[in-house]
């Protein structure tokens, strides 16, 4: 469990292909306070550290992960965001993020706005039910407020902080990007389907 909120960013600096799918090892600060086995949020996908140093940490990407995330496509060089897990006692400043992710959006705008910056994501329609206005989403592992809605995607308002302190402020239209639709909401819509008898399930995401 996570909460959208990037604790630091990182580098891949290696990307091996494997016969399982691909091992990661990514740059950051942030690698000397992991250890083997723990959970970490890498733009959103929850991964496991596999090793670590002081400098960097490895992960193993499933086929699965890679077929359905950015992670399949991410090339060296490609900065990340990283977030551990929530931890029982603190506080949840964002929203709660599972690190499953529904799908992949592609940046359709990305502006300055004054001193913030305005976001425009193309979804994929499947998940258009799971989003409302003033709603939580997960984009890339960030936790953000929708902003608008219209039959192609979400508008997103970012504030200074977040493009400066996460890898939003290397985004560029045509990106693609990670997207986790609200926990609660897709409980909700499950809960009114069956009610309402509809067939299907909500968007699957994956976890490595």
């Amino acid at each position: 469990m996570f909460t959208g909120l990037i604790e630091s960013t990182g580098t891949i600096e290696s990307a091996q292909p494997t016969h399982s799918g691909r091992v990661l090892s990514i740059a950051t600060p942030m690698a000397a306070e992991l250890t083997p086995g723990d959970s970490v949020s890498v733009n959103g996908v929850c991964l496991t550290v596999t090793s670590n140093h002081s400098l960097a940490f490895t992960v193993d990407v499933s086929p699965e992960t890679l077929r359905v995330t950015t992670l399949g496509t991410a090339p060296v060089g490609r900065v990340v965001n990283l977030e551990r897990p929530l931890r029982a006692d603190a506080r949840l400043g964002g929203h709660f993020v599972l690190g499953h992710v529904d799908g992949v959006g592609r940046v359709r705008a990305f502006r300055s706005e004054g001193a913030a910056y305005w976001l425009e994501i193309d979804t994929p329609p499947a998940l258009s039910r799971y989003f409302i206005p003033k709603g939580s989403v997960a984009v890339d592992g960030i936790s953000l407020t929708i902003a608008a809605l219209d039959a192609q995607g979400i508008g997103l308002q970012i504030i200074p902080f977040t493009w400066k302190h996460t890898a939003l402020s290397l985004t560029q239209p045509g990106d693609e990007v990670n997207l986790e639709a609200d926990m609660l909401g897709k409980y909700v819509v499950r809960l009114m389907d069956e009610r309402a008898g509809v067939a299907g399930t909500p968007a699957v995401g994956n976890r490595t």
